[in-house]
Formats: structure tokens, C-alpha cells, sequence
């Protein structure tokens, strides 16, 4: 198993983890991974300026996870009242499959059930994408049958499909 250290991002990890998460969701590169949406959507799916606020946002928090000094996945986790809103998990892509997803929701979590004493949290997931919504599930999570728009943001991306949605997940520890 590998050894995993996991650390709340500071903002001088922003463009690292900025560039983690756009490997992992978008181009070329995401397609060494399962998670890519590389077929779904044109464009980053963040930037740094927008992981410095996160960072620095009251009740949010980026979870990151090292193997030595090497950034290998993140994680963002916003406090919405009594819940948690998961979103952005990423590993990188050639280094899917090795369990770092798992590890890194789970340690996301215990985090969050720590920093703010909650135990519902939430996410959005393309429905579209079954073998991530049944990675979701096999962690807990389950579909609430919720569905929503999904985000407009040319500056960000372009979708490459029609009538893309997200689909509103939870699960209660």
C-alpha cells in the first residue's frame, strides 16, 4: 500500500493543484485515468486564482494528498450549513486505480466530521458518468434522483455534448 500523507492545501500549492485537477478532468491527459471528462467537456475545469479562494474561503478547505513531496490527488470541501458539498476530487491520472480516490474521500470526510462536526454530505456527479457514480456508491453515496443544470462557464469550458446535467449524490455517516 502506499504511504499517504493528507494536509490542508495553503495558497502556495494553488497552481499545483490547479494543474492536478485539470490533468485529471480535461484533455488529452485525463484519458490515462477513468475519471476524464475529456469527451464531455472543452477546456480547464479550474484555475488558480479560483483554488485561492477556495482556499481561503470561510468553512472551505482543500484536502490534498502527498506520497513524499509528490501531489498525487485534492480534494475541495465546502461547509453549507449542517453539510458538506464534496467536489473537485482528483488524482492523477496515470496513478487511478491504485485506491489514492478512496483514501483521499475517506481522510475528506473524517476532515470535515472533525473541523465541523457534520456527518451529511453532498456532491454532484454527471449522470452520465456510470462508472463514477458507481465508485460513489460503493463509498456510500447514494443518488437522490436530484438533478440539475449544468454550470455555464466559457471562460472556463465549452460542453462537447447536449443537455448536460448533474445528478445530487449524499451520504449520512
Amino acid at each position: 500500500m502506499l504511504e499517504l500523507t493528507f494536509s490542508r492545501a495553503e495558497p502556495v500549492d494553488a497552481e499545483q493543484l490547479a494543474a492536478l485537477i485539470n490533468s485529471a478532468y480535461r484533455g488529452e491527459s485525463s484519458r490515462q485515468g477513468w475519471t476524464t471528462e475529456a469527451d464531455l467537456l472543452d477546456g480547464r475545469r479550474t484555475e488558480a486564482a479560483d483554488i485561492l479562494d477556495l482556499i481561503a474561503g470561510t468553512e472551505s478547505m482543500i484536502l490534498q494528498c502527498r506520497r513524499q513531496n509528490d501531489l498525487l490527488g485534492s480534494v475541495h470541501l465546502q461547509k453549507l450549513d449542517q453539510q458538506v458539498q464534496i467536489g473537485m476530487l482528483a488524482v492523477v491520472p496515470a496513478m487511478q486505480g491504485l485506491g489514492i480516490g478512496k483514501r483521499l474521500l475517506a481522510a475528506a470526510e473524517a476532515e470535515a466530521k472533525q473541523a465541523w462536526l457534520v456527518k451529511h454530505f453532498v456532491m454532484a456527479v454527471i449522470p452520465c458518468r456510470t462508472e463514477l457514480m458507481a465508485f460513489y456508491e460503493r463509498r456510500g453515496y447514494q443518488r437522490t434522483g436530484t438533478i440539475k443544470a449544468f454550470p455555464v462557464n466559457p471562460a472556463l469550458w465549452q460542453p462537447k455534448v447536449a443537455g448536460l446535467s448533474l445528478e445530487l449524490l449524499e451520504k449520512h455517516l
